[in-house]
């Protein structure tokens, strides 16, 4: 993206967090590898880069293709051999930036059909945030110019039961794990409100709109979205057909 259209606050992390790989960033596609000892050249084919989204709306139709690949079983496993990896060895470039839950059955980069260096990825219990994770969702945009954020929920969500459980019944989670229930009371009591025959699923979906409507509204990503340059999507997963469902902000 045009770097003057950037907030200034990228310009800082790009001096303080790039100048010691400045130096790097001309890393480029590999015409004709050599082969390696032992091996013919057919036997480890040149790797051939897929094209880096730039938009908002080129992102998420990259990434909604995936998910369908990966609901009906016709995966492309894309961005996954050695090739990619000296690719991507001195340098990144994700098109899309996705804030998950840490559950095991939610891998992003298996669920959308990506590979290395197409994601940055942020897993917290219940898609939970505080300074530290909202900046590393800010990361990738302000930064590299990623064009897509993804808050991802998902269906069943514990930290999202053992939440609402917590705050229904007043008594709080042991240890840290009480800090989650905090930061998800905003989706509880929204949840409540809205009542329903499943509040728990209720309070997961309000807290994936909750959390996008918030990164959307941040004072450093709100002019990137204002212009064009950025979406915020909020989608929610299923774990019974492995489908994302769009919730808030699918770019047009």
């Amino acid at each position: 993206m045009d770097g003057a259209r950037q907030p200034g606050r990228r310009a800082l992390l790009t001096g303080g967090l790039f100048v010691a790989t400045a130096a790097l960033a001309g890393c480029s596609s590999k015409s004709g590898a050599p082969a390696t000892a032992g091996t013919s050249p057919q036997a480890r084919p040149t790797m051939q880069p897929t094209a880096r989204p730039t938009t908002p709306a080129a992102a998420f139709t990259r990434l909604m293709e995936g998910n369908e690949r990966w609901v009906n079983g016709d995966l492309q496993h894309p961005d996954r051999d050695p090739d990619r990896r000296e690719f991507v060895a001195q340098k990144q470039e994700p098109f899309g930036s996705v804030l998950a839950c840490i559950d095991s059955r939610v891998p992003p980069e298996l669920l959308f059909d990506t590979g290395l260096g197409d994601l940055y990825v942020m897993r917290t219990g219940g898609e939970a945030i505080d300074p530290v994770v909202t900046g590393s969702v800010e990361y990738g945009p302000m930064t590299s110019g990623t064009p897509l954020i993804v808050v991802l929920g998902h269906q069943r969500c514990g930290a999202v039961e053992a939440s609402y459980t917590s705050l229904r019944d007043g008594k709080p989670l042991p240890g840290n794990l009480e800090a989650i229930a905090r930061a998800l009371r905003p989706a509880y009591e929204q949840a409540v409100r809205e009542g329903g025959d499943d509040p728990v699923d209720t309070m997961a979906r309000a807290q994936v709109t909750l959390t996008a409507a918030e990164l959307r509204a941040n004072r450093d990503l709100a002019p990137l979205v204002k212009n064009g340059d950025l979406a915020v999507v909020g989608a929610y997963y299923s774990l019974d057909t492995g489908k994302v469902e769009v919730l808030a902000g699918a770019p047009s």
